[in-house]
């Protein structure tokens, strides 16, 4: 029987192998996605300063669902960073789906991103 923490383990193993070969730039930062069992969260990251450009997350007091971890949300938060990355002069990114499976709400939130026009 696997249990939540072996899975947990398995994740952060694929996100640091994936990392090995990703990073993010001042031409082209990181899209950085996180998802937890309540809320999802995605940050915007230049690897050469090791800062981030912008975030945005269902846990801001703008973001008004009533269920915040679902796949509309993630789509949301999507939309409402690559807002945010536009006032800032950032056009394209390269996308880190840390370790999770490219399904359900992390699919969800790269959707929201590129319909909104973040490139990758």
């Amino acid at each position: 029987m696997i249990n939540k923490r072996d899975n947990n383990k398995q994740r952060l193993r694929r996100h640091r192998r994936v990392r090995g070969k990703i990073s993010g730039t001042p031409d082209c930062p990181r899209l950085s996605v996180f998802r937890s069992s309540k809320h999802i969260y995605a940050q915007i990251i230049d690897d050469t300063k090791g800062i981030t450009l912008c975030s945005a997350s269902t846990m801001e007091k703008s973001f008004t669902a009533e269920n915040k971890a679902n796949v509309d949300a993630a789509k949301k938060v999507g939309s409402v960073l690559a807002e945010k990355a536009q006032k800032v002069g950032i056009q394209k990114v390269v996308f880190d789906r840390g370790g999770y499976i490219y399904h359900g709400r992390v699919k969800s939130l790269a959707e929201g991103a590129r319909e909104s026009g973040l490139k990758f």
